[in-house]
């Protein structure tokens, strides 16, 4: 089983009122970062490269598993991380 299905196994309760991960500025991403490497680091996938619309990445905060290695990756310190508060996040089912 790879691990994005093992990820998707665990239960998340989001706060939808406090994003507790994202990006502090988009044009840092788009202007000055070549590496891009929390598109490649997050193992929940949380952060995908939208060329179309907007030529950003979208952060998907609801499936984050709260690892934190989003914010060590990126060069720039671009990336906020706070975890949420009490009795939201996830809620890991195995292991």
């Amino acid at each position: 089983m790879k691990l994005i299905e093992k990820i998707r196994l665990d239960c998340f309760k989001m706060d939808l009122s406090h994003q507790h991960v994202g990006i502090r500025d988009h044009t840092v991403c788009r202007e000055r970062c070549s590496l891009r490497s929390c598109l490649r680091i997050c193992p929940a996938e949380v952060y995908q490269w939208n060329d179309e619309v907007s030529a950003e990445i979208l952060v998907q905060y609801v499936q984050c598993i709260e690892c934190g290695a989003c914010r060590i990756a990126c060069p720039w310190g671009n990336i906020y991380f706070d975890y949420p508060r009490g009795g939201f996040g996830v809620i890991h089912r195995y292991g």
